[in-house]
């Protein structure tokens, strides 16, 4: 059936011919809609759900929002997990479910789920959900500042809340409408109120409490409609508009009269515009900014998204006033771009490397042009296909495509091709004629392809394994596994019919049948070694065995790890201070840190987010700063070779000079990747589970300094559980029963006068600012002040008789409270419904599982937990061990497989096994090459490995199926295994050498990303190196030895 498919390619070969340029063009077009990204998107299926408590403690925020929360998500449809975080004002739960879950699906489930608990939350909390993005989402962000003296058109200077008016007005609306934008978060600047400040002093004086003034605004400020009436065949509706307008409005509303005469707001208050109070702030460079950060939809294409957002950008810019400017800080495109730019020119080095050695070794240009031929066609084909998969090409898709492995199947046609028309023209003594060289094309590619389409086969094979790998280690691999096999299934098909039709059609005039120069040299080398290996059997093959041996016993002292870390070309700088630290002290901090950080010069900007964002995708406390360092371009670095762990470690030296702060070093993408699979932005994560905060804290900082005495460990922390200074206003139930007052009166009066009560908005067009009653700034902040906000009695207990008719219409707030400052919890965690704390640790200059083993047997050994409390171990090395316990039933099941094709090839268990051997002893390659370069065991390494088996096993088919024919041919079994061996040594040494050049710029590589692909390429070169000199020395040895039994008898 093959040679009737290849037979037909021949003769209707100007029609595939055709195809192949069709499917190209095909290609071409896939690759404008190919979408691109630096890494695969691991991001579970997630939903947050998002409280705010406004004035709730830590302790509150949980018992009163996440209990109930968590407790009406318990049992939905396809839910793995609940974690949440309660801090001061703010709740947010994350949910997680099984991958494959319909994100819109989920969304719809936590939303009826929650409808049904807000009876059961307090009033005036409103859970709302995160947006529609994956953790990746932050793809764009930029910066709102003014130039230093530029003033408004009213000759004011620019203060932050006009630049955050700005942005929430102007800028937000236009970036939120693009294609893609799911959500543009700010943080930064000061939100636009009116501030109504009553003077405590007149409001008791006129005998008003803030809610008579609430009531008032409320009550002055609204427009309503009255139906319509019909005059003279017209329609006239009725409005009657109150709303106000502007601050001179608000002042004059009248509040209640005195003596006859009205009492405006403006007899007993001050009306401005004041600010909101502050959950974050941003910094650039040491300045206060406003920050913005959008969010990208979930399945869009980051690039696309990133590059329309910056384009917006630069129009809005244009259009804002004068002095002030809308700049791009974060854009994830950078990042994708290098990282693209490292995997084409990988590729392109490679196909180079690949046409190069097909020259030398064939010594016919046109065929090695053919062969080279197919490496674009099988490209563009699988671009196709990974348009149709919606697979985006990134680091892992394309980084395990070598051009070697895709050409092998053509390479070993052409140069049977090539033999075979050399030595026919040879023997006629003449060129062939068409329809000869049709004929002979034609039984030269059938003789191989069935060796050669087995290999490709096998190769594909291989990769089943990386299908069978499910969560983040899943998403992260299976995209690399289906670009191969799309790939290696196009080479096929070319290698069928592409290959044989262009070498009858092209391949014309005298092929010299005599070798190229250098495979001659390479002939006279290798023929003296076979014949010593062949009288040498048993030396050799117990050489062999002892070899497979010490690199089994060596591989289990490499090391492992997950995915080696991609450098992401910038640096974020996680910065703790101590709970409790005012926004106002964090920023000052801030500032001096950035400043520090510019001096570097490697450093181009430096921009901080402190606090929680308006839309609280990532609830931080004002203490806990996100510093994102970008690096400037290394051409304009001092010294651009220099490595960037020397940078990172001269940055942290410097830093911790700075008193007050503790700091985590990580990279941008990689703290979000760490969060999303663990829930902690580190590498490490020790949870210990119970129900007392203080026990937990407890053993949290055993653990804590275990960890930090274990070689290799880098910033570990304690997450910070407890410290939250928290003034508390006890009241006095005593005295609130003298004065016939309830909690309430109490709660109610201290939240509007100190957090604000919102008496509705006020409207300027499109725009709307809430209208705020509190005590002026200067009276919040004083103690004694709090001690003397009047407290209103209600009037029934003053008209209550005569000894009462003179108790005062208030009372201060020191007589029916005490004021005092507590520390209480700055966080609570929870996971499943139970609380919990965590220790992080990064892990430098040492690999991932020995790390985690160490601390495992040190923490059981010097920890002691009390009753009720139990430890887990969480963060990116779980994936490591899911994989490699998945991978452990898997591989096996595999090389299973891999035997059986062998045997379906040749139909003999033992030249399957000896075929088979060539597995373990390309395996000894790899482990050597990793030993050599000090690089860990990591899964990126495990598929080098799975491909390495396939690539093994291609040359000992090619070489054990001639032996065989040979034999069959009536040749001895000696002569038969030496003029085999020596006959396909160039196919051999093509096939290995095109393959393993394929990955050496992968290996060499320093580019963004180049360390996730060079343990991939490095185990594949050293597997390829030694496959390659077994397969030529070990295999015709293996042969001889197991048959030789059957050639005494044919003898006899």
């Amino acid at each position: 059936m093959l040679e009737r498919m290849i037979r037909a390619a021949i003769a209707h070969r100007w029609l595939v011919l055709i195809l192949v340029l069709g499917t190209s063009a095909l290609g071409v077009w896939s690759y404008g809609r190919l979408p691109i990204d630096a890494v695969p998107d691991i991001t579970n299926v997630q939903v947050q759900v998002n409280s705010e408590a406004p004035g709730y403690s830590p302790l509150e925020a949980e018992q009163r929002v996440t209990f109930p929360v968590e407790t009406a998500l318990a049992g939905m449809a396809r839910l793995k997990y609940t974690r949440s975080i309660s801090r001061y004002g703010l709740s947010q739960v994350t949910v997680v479910f099984e991958d494959g879950t319909d994100i819109y699906f989920a969304r719809q489930q936590v939303s009826e789920r929650l409808q049904q608990a807000s009876s059961q939350l307090p009033a005036g909390v409103k859970p709302t959900l995160g947006p529609m993005a994956t953790g990746l989402g932050e793809i764009f962000m930029y910066t709102v500042e003014a130039t230093p003296g530029a003033t408004k058109a009213d000759g004011k200077p620019w203060m932050p809340t006009d630049l955050r008016t700005l942005q929430d007005w102007v800028i937000r609306p236009q970036l939120r409408n693009l294609k893609g934008v799911t959500e543009v978060n700010t943080i930064g600047g000061n939100v636009q109120q009116f501030h109504v400040t009553p003077d405590p002093a007149k409001m008791v004086a006129y005998k008003l409490t803030i809610d008579d003034l609430l009531q008032a605004i409320e009550r002055n400020n609204a427009n309503t409609g009255a139906g319509y009436i019909e005059r003279g065949g017209e329609q006239n509706l009725i409005r009657i508009p109150g709303q106000v307008g502007d601050e001179a409005g608000l002042r004059d509303i009248v509040v209640a009269m005195r003596d006859g005469l009205p009492l405006r707001i403006s007899d007993i208050a001050t009306v401005q515009i004041g600010s909101e109070l502050r959950t974050g702030a941003a910094t650039r460079d040491g300045r206060e900014v406003v920050l913005g950060t959008v969010f990208m939809l979930i399945g869009e294409n980051s690039r696309e998204v990133a590059m329309r957002a910056a384009t917006r950008l630069k129009e809005i810019d244009a259009s804002l006033p004068e002095g002030v400017s809308a700049r791009a800080v974060y854009d994830r495109t950078q990042l994708v771009d290098r990282s693209i730019a490292t995997v084409q020119k990988n590729l392109l080095e490679g196909a180079l490397l690949v046409i190069v050695v097909l020259f030398l070794l064939l010594g016919n240009i046109r065929a090695a042009l053919i062969t080279a031929a197919v490496i674009p066609v099988a490209m563009l084909m699988t671009i196709t296909g990974m348009v149709q998969n919606r697979v985006s090409a990134n680091l892992m898709s394309l980084g395990a495509l070598d051009f070697g492995l895709i050409v092998d199947g053509a390479v070993i046609i052409v140069e049977n091709c090539l033999r075979r028309f050399g030595e026919r023209q040879h023997a006629l003594g003449r060129l062939l004629s068409i329809e000869e060289r049709f004929q002979l094309a034609a039984k030269a590619s059938a003789e191989v392809i069935k060796p050669s389409l087995f290999g490709l086969f096998i190769i594909a094979a291989v990769y089943l394994p990386i299908f069978a790998l499910s969560g983040v280690e899943g998403k992260t691999f299976h995209p690399m596994a289906i670009t191969v096999v799309m790939a290696l299934v196009a080479a096929m098909v070319l290698s069928l019919t592409f290959v044989p039709a262009a070498i009858a059609q092209f391949v014309t005039g005298k092929v010299e049948e005599k070798e190229t120069r250098l495979m001659q040299r390479l002939h006279g080398i290798y023929a003296p070694l076979l014949e010593k290996s062949l009288s040498l059997q048993k030396p050799v093959i117990g050489a062999a065995a002892v070899l497979v041996v010490l690199c089994g016993l060596l591989a289990t002292r490499l090391g492992t790890e997950f995915i080696p870390n991609l450098d992401e070309g910038d640096i974020a700088l996680h910065a703790l201070r101590i709970p409790g630290t005012s926004l106002t002290q964090a920023i000052g901090m801030q500032a001096q840190l950035e400043a520090r950080i510019k001096q570097f010069p490697e450093v181009d900007k430096v921009v901080g987010k402190l606090g929680t964002a308006e839309v609280a995708t990532d609830p931080m406390p004002p203490s806990v700063a996100d510093t994102f360092i970008l690096l400037k371009e290394r051409k304009d670095w001092p010294d651009p070779r220099k490595p960037k762990a020397t940078l990172v470690a001269e940055l942290e030296e410097a830093v911790r000079a700075i008193p007050g702060n503790n700091y985590e070093f990580t990279q941008p993408v990689q703290m979000r990747m760490n969060e999303l699979i663990a829930g902690v932005r580190a590498e490490v994560a020790i949870k210990v589970f119970g129900d007392d905060l203080q026990a937990l804290t407890a053993v949290g900082k055993q653990i804590e300094k275990v960890a930090g005495s274990i070689s290799g460990s880098a910033d570990v922390k304690l997450e910070q559980v407890t410290g939250l200074p928290l003034l508390v206003i006890k009241p006095d139930r005593a005295a609130l029963a003298r004065y016939g007052l309830a909690v309430a009166d109490i709660q109610d009066t201290v939240s509007a006068a100190m957090g604000g009560a919102t008496a509705g908005q006020l409207f300027e067009g499109d725009r709307r600012f809430d209208i705020v009653v509190r005590l002026p700034d200067a009276q919040r902040q004083d103690p004694k002040a709090l001690a003397a906000l009047p407290i209103a009695l209600p009037a029934t207990s003053r008209a209550d008789g005569a000894s009462l008719s003179r108790m005062p219409g208030v009372v201060p707030l020191s007589a029916v409270a005490t004021i005092a400052v507590e520390l209480g919890p700055n966080q609570v965690s929870r996971e499943n419904g139970k609380r919990r704390v965590v220790i992080t640790s990064n892990v430098r200059g040492r690999d991932l599982g020995s790390f985690v083993e160490e601390l495992r047997g040190k923490v059981a050994a010097e920890v002691t937990l009390p009753a009720g409390s139990w430890v887990e171990y969480g963060g990116t090395f779980e994936q490591l061990i899911s994989a490699g316990q998945r991978l452990s039933v898997v591989v096996p099941v595999v090389l299973v497989m891999i035997f059986g094709l062998l045997f379906m090839a040749f139909g003999s268990a033992k030249d399957a096994a000896i075929v088979f051997s060539g597995v373990p002893l390309a395996l000894t390659g790899g482990v050597l090459a990793l030993w050599l370069r000090g690089i860990p065991f990591s899964i990126s390494a495990g598929v080098g490995f799975i491909a390495l088996s396939g690539v093994a096993v291609l040359n000992g088919l090619v070489m054990i199926t001639f032996i065989r024919k040979l034999r069959e041919l009536g040749q001895p079994l000696h002569a038969a295994v030496t003029e085999g061996a020596l006959t396909r040594l160039r196919p051999v040494l093509m096939t290995a050498l095109v393959a393993s050049l394929g990955f050496v710029p992968m290996a060499l590589n320093v580019g963004t990303g180049a360390e996730v692909q060079r343990p991939l390429a490095t185990v594949v070169i050293g597997g390829i190196i030694s496959s390659t000199l077994l397969t030529l020395l070990v295999l015709p040895v293996l042969y001889r030895l197991i048959h030789r039994n059957e050639n005494e008898e044919t003898a006899a």
